[in-house]
């Protein structure tokens, strides 16, 4: 199907944010809290970390060579270029991420920090965790759908 408003409007749309979140990314600060704890004990652990974004991937590995964090993800995935239909709460990027990394999703745990990773997971069959990172995200993990909510605490 081709895309409404044609192929050099898709690719507008797909650079335009692309060329910010590089932007940002040069002047962001340090990760959130406790991610970098969890991705240090997941690796020591001996499982495998995929970074599943909705920014570009070029946007993500920027991010974790800036902070030093490029050794905790075996693979990244981020939106599909051209393709905003595949962008969660689709089940594209983790499937492809678990496909990366030889396992099946119903073995992977998608931590994430907003009701559409809960349903990301959910149609790839895989775990969540819901990262509730602000107040107004400490839902139970029934009003989520998440298998578990962590909280953090400020």
């Amino acid at each position: 199907m081709a895309p409404h408003g044609g192929e050099a409007a898709l690719r507008d749309v797909e650079d335009a944010p692309t060329a910010a979140e590089i932007a940002a990314v040069k002047v962001a600060g340090a990760s959130v809290t406790g991610a970098v704890a969890t991705q240090s004990a997941t690796h020591a652990s001996g499982r495998k970390v995929a970074e599943v974004s909705h920014n570009s991937a070029h946007c993500v590995r920027e991010f974790l060579a800036r902070h030093d964090l490029s050794h905790f993800a075996h693979e990244i995935v981020g939106r599909a270029v051209y393709r905003p239909d595949l962008m969660k709460p689709a089940p594209h990027s983790l499937l492809l991420a678990a496909e990366q990394l030889s396992t099946a999703s119903g073995d992977c745990t998608l931590i994430g920090d907003s009701l559409t990773d809960v349903e990301t997971a959910r149609a790839a069959g895989a775990m969540s965790i819901g990262f509730a990172n602000e107040p107004y995200k400490s839902l139970a993990p029934a009003e989520t759908g998440a298998d578990v909510v962590v909280a953090l605490i400020r």
